[in-house]
C-alpha cells in the first residue's frame, strides 16, 4: 500500500463515495476503486460497504480510517513545516470562520498578533457553517476554525472559549424598547429575523425555543448576525442574536435597543482543531492569543 493509497481511502470514507472522490483528484472512479481494493488485498478483509447511496466503512475499515487519518494528518503537518524551513519562510496560519467573526472576536488579537510575528502569513478562509468549517479542518486544508460549540464530531476537537448572551434587537420606537427585558410572551409575539437555516447558531436557539416552547413566526431570513441587526434597525422585525463582544450591548441609546433573554441558554463559541497537541506553534499562539483577548 501507498500513502496515496490511504489518502483516497480516508477522503472516500469523509466524502462517503468514490465519484465524489475521482471528481476531486480529475480521475476515473475505477483508479479510485483500484486504490481501495489493493488496499483491501493488503489487509485481507473489505474496507468499505457499498450502500444505495453511496459507500461507509466497515469495522475494518473504520480502524484503518482512523489510524490512516492520525497518521497522515501528522504527515502532512511535518511536510508543510519542513517546506517552511527548506524555504526559510517564517510559516502560516490558516483560519476558517464565519463572514463576521474576524471583526467580532479577532481583530484586537489579529493586529496583537501580527506585531509580535511579522513574518507569519495569515489566511482567512470564510465558510457559512461549523459542519462547513468541521470539514475543512478534517481535509488538511486548516489549522484552526472558530464555530459556535456543539454535539461531538469524530476527528475533531473542540474547546470553548466564550459563552454569549442571547439579546432582542428591537427599534427604539417599538413598544418594546421600554422593557428592561424580554421574556417567552415576548418571544412568542416578536415577528423574528431567522438566522441561517444552516448555522449552529439557530440550530441552538431554535432548539431552545422548542425547549421553551414558544412558537416561531417569520418572513424574513438573513446569511449572518449583522444582517439580521439591520433589517431590525429598517424595522422589517425582531431579530434573536448573540451579544457578541462590544456590540449588541444591553442598553440605550442610537436606533435600536438590546434587550437581555435570561430564559435562553447562552451560546457557546470556541476553537475547533484535528488535534490540539499537533497543531504548530505559530497555530496554538494565534489560538491563545484569541482566546487571551480581554473583549
Amino acid at each position: 500500500m501507498t500513502l496515496d493509497d490511504l489518502r483516497v481511502f480516508v477522503a472516500v470514507c469523509r466524502a462517503g463515495s468514490l465519484s465524489a472522490v475521482a471528481r476531486e483528484l480529475s480521475c476515473t472512479q475505477s483508479a479510485v476503486s483500484q486504490r481501495v481494493k489493493r488496499l483491501e488485498r493488503e489487509t485481507g478483509t473489505p474496507l468499505l460497504e457499498r450502500r444505495p447511496r453511496g459507500v461507509v466503512p466497515t469495522p475494518a475499515g473504520r480502524i484503518l480510517l482512523t489510524a490512516a487519518a492520525d497518521g497522515i494528518t501528522g504527515l502532512d503537518i511535518a511536510l508543510r513545516r519542513l517546506g517552511e524551513f527548506v524555504r526559510e519562510e517564517a510559516g502560516s496560519v490558516r483560519v476558517t470562520t464565519g463572514a463576521t467573526t474576524v471583526r467580532h472576536f479577532m481583530a484586537e488579537a489579529v493586529v496583537d498578533f501580527r506585531r509580535r510575528h511579522p513574518r507569519v502569513n495569515l489566511e482567512f478562509q470564510t465558510a457559512s457553517s461549523s459542519r462547513h468549517c468541521f470539514d475543512a479542518l478534517s481535509s488538511h486544508l486548516l489549522d484552526l476554525a472558530w464555530v459556535t460549540i456543539g454535539d461531538p464530531v469524530r476527528g475533531i476537537e473542540q474547546r470553548t472559549v466564550l459563552e454569549l448572551p442571547w439579546v432582542l434587537a428591537v427599534r427604539a420606537d417599538d413598544p418594546l424598547a421600554e422593557r428592561t427585558r424580554a421574556d417567552a410572551d415576548d418571544l412568542a409575539a416578536a415577528r423574528h429575523i431567522r438566522l441561517p437555516h444552516h448555522s449552529s447558531s439557530r440550530a441552538h436557539l431554535d432548539a431552545a425555543f422548542s425547549a421553551l416552547g414558544i412558537p416561531l413566526t417569520s418572513d424574513t431570513s438573513v446569511a449572518d448576525w449583522d444582517t439580521a441587526v439591520l433589517l431590525a434597525e429598517l424595522g422589517l422585525g425582531h431579530a434573536v442574536v448573540p451579544a457578541v463582544p462590544g456590540r449588541y450591548v444591553p442598553g440605550t441609546g442610537g436606533p435600536l435597543r438590546f434587550l437581555p433573554v435570561p430564559d435562553l441558554p447562552p451560546l457557546p463559541v470556541g476553537w475547533a482543531v484535528r488535534r490540539w497537541n499537533t497543531l504548530s506553534p505559530l497555530a496554538r499562539a494565534f489560538a491563545d492569543t484569541v482566546s487571551g483577548s480581554g473583549w
